[in-house]
């Protein structure tokens, strides 16, 4: 995952990528909520996830 960089982003980024796992595992797929004060983090993940899913065959 390609996640924003620099200052606040990083700490959002830090945050937010371990509750974007937690989801996703407990979903099974990339259909998860966006984490609050995440908005682009939580996208991209999503994103990204659906992407590996599709390569995988998931």
């Amino acid at each position: 995952m390609q996640a924003p960089k620099g200052g606040r982003s990083d700490q959002v980024t830090a945050d937010a990528v371990p509750r974007l796992d937690q989801e996703a595992v407990a979903a099974g797929s990339a259909e998860i909520d966006a984490v609050s004060g995440a908005t682009y983090t939580s996208a991209g993940y999503r994103q990204s996830l659906q992407s590996a899913l599709d390569r995988a065959g998931g």
